[in-house]
Formats: structure tokens, sequence, C-alpha cells
């Protein structure tokens, strides 16, 4: 929490961006960026569509890693874990707490689906409009929710002179307590 909130101090654009890693079932690693909205004891969540990509791999093999990278301060945390389904309450409420635009957004978008071209998503959009036009009635999407990765292991980097970086690594043992370790950089 405290690189967190140091981060959304110094980096210019989105501190809370991440790159959020996935694996097809043929083995196929596959990383985008997404946006951590919650962290806590329970692990990092992200909200998106379930028919993305990045969901149906996750359909088919629940191991997920994320990096989030602060360049302004020097510093990034890594994690590797299970990747589970947020609960339909959660969804409901970050989703509610986006701007209407968004939240038409999730309905107009077929997500990681061909698109023949930009003009089919903007009729996609406006019929959506036409559809909810009370913004505070927006009902969200069954196919758009949360995944939240619990750590196995989570890293802390420091940026260090002459690359003599600072690494301290905790690693979740059988009994749930963490384990740490430092790693040479």
């Amino acid at each position: 929490q405290l690189w967190m909130d140091e981060a959304k101090n110094g980096e210019i654009n989105d501190p809370e961006a991440m790159a959020f890693s996935t694996v097809s079932n043929l083995g196929f690693p596959s990383v985008r960026m997404v946006l951590l909205r919650i962290f806590d004891q329970r692990g990092f969540v992200f909200f998106t569509n379930y028919n993305s990509r990045k969901s149906k791999e996750l359909h088919e093999n629940k191991n997920g890693a994320l990096c989030i990278h602060w360049k302004s301060i020097r510093r990034q945390v890594r994690a590797v874990g299970i990747v589970e389904k947020v609960s339909k309450e959660e969804s409901d409420n970050y989703y509610n707490s986006r701007p209407i635009g968004s939240r038409i957004g999730a309905w107009a978008s077929k997500q990681s689906s061909v698109l023949n071209n930009r003009d089919e998503l903007y009729k996609s959009i406006e019929d959506y409009k036409k559809k909810y036009p009370d913004e505070n009635n927006v009902p969200r999407p069954d196919y758009w929710s949360g995944w939240s990765l619990k750590p196995t292991s989570i890293e802390f980097w420091l940026d260090g002179k002459d690359r003599i970086h600072q690494r301290l690594k905790y690693i979740k043992r059988e009994d749930q307590s963490w384990e740490k370790i430092l790693l040479s950089p």
C-alpha cells in the first residue's frame, strides 16, 4: 500500500496499470495490461469481459502472474498465484462506480472478437445508449466481472545503484503463513 500511495503521487499515468499473464491450454503465454482495482489480503483484483482471451485462458488454466512497474519511483511488484472469480456483489459495486460510457462500453464491446470496422462498434454503443437511457440504471452484463489473483508468491523489487537491486520475496507456505527470503539482484 505504501508503494502504491507513493506511485499515485509520482507516476504520470495509471499507477494501477499492471502486466497480467495467462497461459493457453496449449502452453503459450499471453500478457496484457490491465488495471488493478482492488488489492487486499485476499489478492489482486481486476475486472474484464469473461469472453475475452484472458478470461477464456483463465477458465482453462487458473494460474496467473502479474507485474506492476512504477518507473517514476523505480520499483516493481511481481506476484504469481491462482486466479479466481470475484463475487457478483463485488463486481456490481465496481461496475456501478464506473462512468456511464464505460458501463455502456461493457455491453457494446464484444471484447477480443474480430471487429469488421470501427463503425460497427460505434453503432453498438449507440444502440446500448438507447437501450439504457437512464445512466443510473445500466445493469452489469453477466459476462462482465472480476478476477482475483490469490498470490502464492510476491516479490518486491527496488532499483539499486550499479544494478545492485534489492529483491524481497514472500512465499506462501502450506500453513498459509509467509516465508520471507532475499534474492540476489
